[in-house]
């Protein structure tokens, strides 16, 4: 085993041309109320290497163009399908009616565990909130359930960066048993 040079993984990834014309995950990313540029261009990074259809950005969320987003995203603003809204709740309805199933990453008393999402949870929406206060409350009312990720230790929550990359992550792994290997 050997660690592959950027030469080798270029040749093997997708160019940027190749990504945006490609067939996208039909999972949509949106971060309401985010403080922090580093998490939002984070999060663009993880997107891009998820392949998700978007982001949007809606609140006080900083948005491009920001140094620190660009920083931490990596060039996957240019990548990835984003917009910023102001206000989500008009958003959150016209997704409702095309078909998505909103889902409020958020500790509830209506959740499905990150890694129990079934084939009815498509097409899905993730909701990403403040990183102190979490997801407003009409917010939440807007929602069909939330997601919550397990917490064995004393703390009751991650970073929104890191609980972000593993509900997209796992909610790519079951979009893909669903939808494409299935084909």
């Amino acid at each position: 085993m050997k660690k592959l040079t950027y030469n080798e993984l270029i040749t093997i990834r997708k160019t940027i041309e190749e990504f945006k014309i490609s067939e996208k995950h039909d999972i949509i990313l949106i971060l309401d109320n985010i403080r922090s540029s580093y998490n939002v261009g984070s999060l663009f990074r993880t997107c891009d290497s998820a392949n998700v259809k978007k982001i949007i950005l809606s609140g006080y969320t900083p948005h491009p163009p920001k140094d620190e987003i660009h920083k931490t995203a990596l060039g996957a603003v240019e990548t990835v399908d984003w917009e910023y809204v102001e206000d989500i709740k008009s958003v959150l309805v016209k997704l409702k009616n095309a078909g998505y199933k909103i889902a409020a990453v958020e500790i509830t008393d209506n959740y499905v565990s990150y890694d129990n999402l079934k084939l009815e949870h498509f097409p899905l929406v993730l909701i990403m909130g403040n990183e102190i206060s979490g997801i407003e409350d009409d917010i939440i009312e807007l929602c069909d359930f939330s997601i919550e990720i397990p917490m064995y230790g004393v703390k009751h929550s991650l970073n929104v960066s890191i609980a972000a990359g593993i509900v997209i992550y796992e909610s790519v792994q079951k979009y893909r048993q669903y939808f494409i290997n299935n084909k």
